[in-house]
């Protein structure tokens, strides 16, 4: 090779490193304000996309930033494991974006196919750029260039679903539903999910033209490509995104024709949709303002009209009563991981207790706002139970006017996997089998449809 040849190829490798660079850097930003100052991710991104680390990108490069933050999430424990046997010293200290610097750095070289030289140039260009963390960057390519000579021996001999499941999230699992149901959804979480859209007619037509399938529950399931707001449908308010168990509490209320209905915490608004959608008369109500207005937006984008409140659900109070409420409570959400591979690094048991709390007195006060004979479904998207049978147990104590509505064969969820003995609803990550990986599983949820005494 000519010396002229090889300062080319150099000046090549030089542009792309530099191309590659700001999608590395919001990586990092990202995941080092997700475990440092432990914001959730999906924050992080909308102030990020809004004036902060992805503003400015090419959108090819912000999908890229956002694969490598789910990638080195999703394997994370996998990743520490390999840094944690180059690491001899450990860590260091107050040394800014460093882990996650090395974090995603190996990410890339361990599961997402990037050439050595591009991922380990770049990662060493990121901790250059850190007035904390450029004191390591010589270890940041020791250990790089050792995670790419070996990291993917050592990465392929651990249990990938155990080591990438948290101890406290899989001993509580393996309490609650057992080792295999256990397993079966850690696996389902290093999976990045496929996306499910809500449609307001023509499933069939809409599953042809996006590409897509018909699911069981309705939804329509397509495999991610590009800005969603690209899809042909997006703009002229034909779908929304749901995911498929998310739209199945709103089916447990049946027809709602004509009926008055109150949606509780109901910020983003998948849920209000769908009553409104279902021809009932809806107050959506949520405390939080900007949550709010993105639901009012996305009703608007839909063609949808609903009355919005600003209130405390919990504490809320109307002149008139409801003949359905629908009650999506806060909770600690581990039946998303697969699209929120940040919240077991997040949550903890402490959380979980708390929003038990929490939930309880939204319980109470739904029941409150009944009309005699009304109906009221809570749903949780969490695989705890203290989020779901033992909190509609606890409110039957608590309320004997209230019993549970079960589910009944001849409904269209009454004869699935999904519908326990007890007459409620539970979904796990596994289900939704539709041959492959990239096509099956569905969100964790508990859903109780219950009625108010006359």
């Amino acid at each position: 090779m000519t010396t002229s040849n090889t300062q080319t190829n150099s000046l090549s490798r030089t542009r792309d490193h530099q191309v590659g660079l700001p999608a590395r850097r919001a990586a990092a930003d990202l995941l080092n304000a997700v475990f440092q100052k432990k914001q959730p991710l999906d924050e992080v991104l909308g102030r990020a996309r809004d004036g902060g680390y992805l503003f400015d990108l090419p959108v090819r490069d912000r999908a890229l930033a956002r694969a490598i933050v789910g990638t080195s999430l999703r394997h994370k424990g996998q990743i520490d494991a390999v840094l944690n046997t180059f690491l001899e010293r450990g860590l260091p200290s107050r040394a800014g974006t460093l882990y996650a610097i090395l974090l995603s750095g190996a990410a890339q070289l361990l599961f997402m196919s990037v050439p050595p030289h591009a991922a380990i140039d770049l990662a060493v260009r990121l901790a250059k750029w850190d007035p904390r963390a450029k004191r390591y960057d010589k270890l940041v390519n020791a250990v790089l260039r050792r995670v790419a000579d070996k990291g993917g021996e050592i990465a392929a001999k651990l249990d990938a679903a155990r080591v990438n499941t948290p101890d406290w999230l899989w001993d509580r699992w393996v309490r609650a539903w057992g080792e295999e149901r256990t397993r079966a959804s850690a696996e389902a979480a290093l999976v990045e999910p496929p996306l499910d859209l809500t449609v307001k007619s023509d499933p069939d037509g809409w599953a042809a033209r996006l590409g897509g399938r018909v699911l069981p529950t309705g939804s329509v399931r397509i495999l991610p490509k590009g800005r969603i707001e690209d899809l042909d449908g997006f703009i002229d308010g034909n779908w929304w995104v749901q995911d498929a168990a998310a739209s199945l509490p709103a089916q447990l209320l049946g027809d709602l024709t004509g009926k008055r209905v109150a949606d509780l915490c109901a910020a983003p608004g998948g849920k209000t949709a769908q009553l409104a959608l279902a021809g009932a008369e809806v107050v959506a109500v949520d405390h939080s303002k900007s949550r709010l207005e993105r639901l009012e937006e996305n009703l608007k984008r839909l063609g949808l009209t609903v009355e919005t409140v600003r209130a405390d659900a919990g504490a809320w109070q109307p002149e008139e009563r409801f003949d359905a409420i629908l009650l999506d409570a806060p909770c600690a959400s581990t039946g998303t991981i697969r699209r929120h591979p940040d919240i077991p690094y997040l949550k903890s048991d402490k959380d979980i207790a708390e929003l038990v709390d929490v939930q309880a007195r939204l319980l109470d006060n739904a029941v409150s706002l009944l009309k005699p004979g009304g109906t009221l479904v809570y749903s949780t998207c969490s695989l705890e139970p203290e989020e779901g049978e033992a909190q509609i147990a606890a409110l039957m104590a608590r309320n004997p006017a209230i019993r549970i509505d079960p589910l009944r064969k001849d409904e269209p969820l009454g004869d699935t996997e999904w519908a326990e003995a007890s007459g409620i609803l539970r979904t796990f990550p596994f289900q939704l089998d539709l041959g492959s990986p990239e096509w099956s599983g569905l969100d964790g949820f508990f859903a109780a449809r219950l009625r108010l005494a006359d």
